[in-house]
């Protein structure tokens, strides 16, 4: 049985597996981007692909509060693309 990784999504706080959600990354520079590869290095942030997860993480703005920095208004378009 293949073991198939969990992360958590910030907005609802639910365990998903990895590759339903978004990954949104800080690199070891410091830079903050949406990483649709799955493959960045560097500090993570998961949200699911969910419209209320991604309404309730662009509203309340949770990516400043997971990675303790404010967030470029161009990452939460981002994600707002993704709801496209």
């Amino acid at each position: 049985m293949k073991h198939i990784p969990l992360r958590m999504c910030i907005a609802c706080r639910q365990m998903q597996p990895k590759d339903g959600l978004i990954k949104v990354v800080k690199s070891a520079q410091g830079t903050i981007a949406i990483d649709n590869t799955q493959k960045v290095s560097g500090r993570g942030a998961y949200i699911c692909k969910s419209c209320n997860c991604i309404e309730k993480t662009i509203k309340k703005r949770l990516l400043n509060k997971s990675f303790s920095t404010n967030i470029a208004q161009e990452v939460y378009n981002g994600l707002e693309q993704q709801l496209k």
